[in-house]
């Protein structure tokens, strides 16, 4: 260049982010004096801490506010209702009936499936204690936070077993009786949340007989998703981590925005291009349970967080998925037809009047 231009390195750095120069410009105007160049430190400063978390915050992309983790969700459809999505042309209702109308089966489907019935299923994971058992990871969580806290956790098994399940605002005042202002109940969960997250990486290994099942249905060609509370990136590197990932073709995860329970299942039922009434929901709570059955799911449930005579209302109760085979799954379907489980007119057949026999005279 013929003018005589001297911007150091570091000027560039600090310049380019903002606009770009013209060969119009003169060297007058290129060179940042020593106010801006200390406001364009300070914005940078503000921007690296809004980046840094502090230790009641999460760490290395985490959650920073309280998550769904150790929240008791609604059950949901109760009457069927859906979730509300987004679509160019305006907002869109979904529920159960319109995904069972909008989601059959095209003409070319229906001869596929006719001739290979197992892929028009589509079968849905819970994460906690389906795909992985995270009862220690959770409790372990609570005694961290206890801990840290200079409190103690009750070693009664009940109370140990409520803290898995009921949401963390019930534990806190209902079973720990912990003296805590309400502007401290979201600080501990926040702290709950990150402990969790932190201890996630030590979730090594699936439940038994999980990756076998899941080798057998995708040799079945039916597609599986998953659903967590968890957000995204954590429920990817999760996977990936039990060697699970190639196996799931949808994941419902803290992003999506679902409300409750069975909100999620039909958003699962979407993202597979299935019909809730064509799904199989692999779950181990009793409660989710009723959510798979508000969606006219089938509901398939894991013995090992519930006792059996908890999970007596699903359609299919195992002790591990090694007992599971993909000839159960049409079983479930096999009584299943337009009207089943619909409330029918008992008809009451009335025993019919005795003929009376003439006998006709001709005269």
């Amino acid at each position: 260049m013929g003018t005589n231009l001297r911007i150091s390195s570091s000027s560039l750095l600090q310049l380019r982010p903002s606009f770009c120069f013209s060969h119009s410009l003169s060297p007058s105007k290129l060179i940042l004096s020593k106010s801006k160049r200390l406001r364009l430190v300070e914005n940078r400063l503000v921007i690296k801490n809004a980046y840094e978390f502090d230790e009641n915050r999460s760490l290395n992309g985490f959650p920073v506010k309280p998550s769904k983790v150790f929240m008791q969700e609604a059950i949901g459809a109760e009457y069927g209702e859906g979730f509300e999505t987004f679509r160019l042309d305006g907002p869109l209702k979904v529920d159960v009936d319109y995904l069972n109308d909008r989601l059959q089966e095209g003409f070319l489907k229906r001869i596929r499936y006719a001739m290979k019935p197992d892929e028009a299923y589509g079968l849905i994971f819970s994460w906690d204690n389906v795909v992985a058992d995270t009862r220690a990871l959770k409790l372990n969580a609570w005694k961290q936070l206890a801990l840290e806290e200079g409190k103690e956790i009750p070693e009664e098994g009940d109370a140990q077993r409520l803290m898995l399940y009921a949401g963390a605002d019930h534990v806190l005042h209902k079973i720990l009786c912990w003296e805590t202002v309400e502007s401290e109940v979201d600080r501990l969960k926040s702290r709950l949340s990150q402990i969790y997250y932190d201890n996630l990486p030590q979730l090594t290994k699936p439940m038994d007989g999980l990756e076998e099942w899941l080798d057998a249905v995708s040799t079945a060609r039916i597609p599986c998703a998953v659903v967590s509370s968890l957000d995204r990136r954590n429920m990817v590197d999760s996977l990936e981590r039990l060697g699970l990932k190639k196996y799931f073709q949808a994941i419902v995860s803290e992003e999506d925005g679902m409300e409750s329970i069975a909100h999620r299942f039909l958003s699962a039922a979407m993202k597979l291009d299935r019909k809730p009434s064509k799904c199989v929901v692999f779950e181990d709570d009793p409660r989710s349970i009723t959510a798979a059955h508000n969606c006219t799911m089938m509901a398939v449930a894991l013995i090992g967080s519930h006792p059996a005579y908890d999970l007596v209302q699903a359609d299919l109760a195992v002790g591990s998925f090694n007992e599971l085979s993909v000839i159960n799954l049409r079983r479930l379907f096999a009584n299943k037809g337009s009207t089943f489980m619909d409330r029918q007119k008992q008809n009451i057949e009335k025993t019919p009047p005795k003929r009376k026999l003439t006998v006709d005279t001709i005269f």
